[in-house]
C-alpha cells in the first residue's frame, strides 16, 4: 500500500478530519485522523494491519508477542498480532506510566513488536518501549499505520510505518492565522478523566 492507498482508506471512513484541531501532545493541527472510525470497521482493519505485516516480516521476521499502548494500539495491535501469528497485549496508564498487567507476560527469548495506531510525537511509543524494559525478551522495533511525523518522532526504536505522512502541526503560540480564527476541538483520548 502507498500513502496515499492508507489515507484514501481513512477518507474513505470519514477519518481524516479538517479543522482546527488539539491533538494529544497538545499541539495544533489543521489535520486529525479519527482512527477509531476506521478501527471500528473490521474489513478496513484487517486490510491495513495485513499490508503492515507484510513490511513487519520483512523488516524484523518472526514476532511472537505484538505490545501495544492503551487505548489507541489495542486493536491494530490485536489484528496485527492476527495477521502475523503472534500474541497480542498491551500495557495500560498506572500512576501516570504505562505498565503490562491483566496477567499479561513475556516469556524469555520472545520476539516483541511494539504497535501503535498514529505516531506524531512518539511518546507512546517511547513510554511502551520503557514498559518492556522491566520484562524479559527481545524487542524488536515497532510498527504504526501512519507516522504523521514522517519520520522525525522519536520513537525509541527502530520504526516500520505503513505510511509516513508530512500534516503540519503547531504550537499554541505559533498559529497560523487561519487556524487561529477557527474555534479548537479536541477529539483524541490522552487526559480525558
Amino acid at each position: 500500500m502507498t500513502n496515499e492507498d492508507v489515507l484514501a482508506v481513512f477518507r474513505e471512513s470519514g477519518a481524516l478530519l479538517e479543522g482546527h484541531f488539539i491533538l494529544s501532545s497538545g499541539r495544533r493541527s489543521s489535520v486529525f485522523l479519527q482512527k477509531a472510525l476506521v478501527f471500528s470497521q473490521p474489513a478496513q482493519s484487517e486490510k491495513l494491519c495485513k499490508a503492515l505485516a507484510a513490511r513487519v516480516t520483512e523488516k524484523f521476521g518472526k514476532v511472537d508477542v505484538v505490545a501495544g499502548p492503551a487505548v489507541g494500539g489495542i486493536i491494530p495491535g490485536y489484528e496485527l498480532a492476527r495477521q502475523l501469528g503472534a500474541r497480542a497485549i498491551f500495557a495500560e496508564r498506572v500512576d501516570g506510566q504505562l505498565q503490562f498487567r491483566r496477567g499479561f507476560s513475556i516469556q524469555p527469548g520472545e520476539r516483541v513488536l511494539i504497535a501503535e495506531d498514529i505516531v506524531t510525537t512518539g511518546l507512546s511509543f517511547r513510554e511502551t518501549v520503557e514498559a518492556m524494559q522491566d520484562l524479559p525478551g527481545e524487542t524488536l522495533g515497532g510498527a504504526c499505520i501512519i507516522d504523521r511525523s514522517n519520520g522525525r518522532a522519536d520513537v525509541g526504536c527502530e520504526l516500520v510505518a505503513l505510511a509516513a505522512v508530512d500534516f503540519p502541526d503547531y504550537d499554541l503560540n505559533d498559529l497560523p492565522a487561519e487556524l487561529a480564527a477557527m474555534p479548537a476541538v479536541k477529539p483524541g483520548s490522552r487526559g480525558l478523566a
